[in-house]
């Protein structure tokens, strides 16, 4: 699972179609969990941005990865991002 947009860096580096993967989960309670956003290139080059972004978990929910992505899509940054 991940998540496809274009994206700027500060640096103003385009990269178009940038790959995004939730990786590093780390639950710290029983409701709220943490994780790094990393954007790729392409799913086959190291990672050139990340961020540490830390949100509600529900643990009657789905699964860790899933509600990650599920609340980065709610990110103004991420609003018009697509899976793949």
């Amino acid at each position: 699972m991940a998540l496809e947009k274009t994206v700027t860096t500060i640096q103003a580096l385009v990269a178009v179609d940038a790959y995004h993967r939730v990786e590093n989960i780390q639950l710290e309670s029983k409701t709220s969990m943490k994780f790094c956003l990393r954007s790729y290139a392409s799913q086959n080059n190291p990672f050139f941005a990340e961020e540490l972004i830390k949100c509600i978990y529900d643990m009657n929910g789905d699964n860790p990865f899933k509600q990650a992505y599920l609340y980065v899509k709610t990110l103004e940054a991420f609003k018009d991002a697509k899976d793949c």
